[in-house]
């Protein structure tokens, strides 16, 4: 059962943004791209773009799911692109086995 829960805790997607200078995530699959103005990751809740100025990865550590970001944060913006195209593909898989 703790293993149940450690697996269900390491799935959930959080951000901790503090004074817009340096954000905690957790529930990320992948760091897709990334320079001094924007960072792309794939999250448990869809693709996840940041923009901002002379923006860092401090510590990304994908086994935990886990990435600090610190420099001047303007935006956070989610899009569920990657997910919906999964799911009609596996959809369509479906239909024609």
């Amino acid at each position: 059962m703790d293993e149940r829960m450690e697996k269900n805790q390491s799935k959930a997607h959080k951000i901790l943004l503090t004074n817009r200078k340096t954000v905690a995530f957790t529930g990320i699959l992948d760091v897709l791209s990334f320079d001094v103005s924007e960072i792309l990751l794939e999250t448990e809740q869809g693709m996840l773009l940041i923009k901002g100025n002379d923006l860092h990865v401090n510590r990304l550590t994908l086994e935990k799911g886990e990435v600090d970001v610190e420099g001047r944060i303007d935006s956070l913006a989610y899009s569920d692109a990657g997910s919906g195209k999964k799911a009609a593909e596996s959809l369509l898989g479906r239909i024609f086995r």
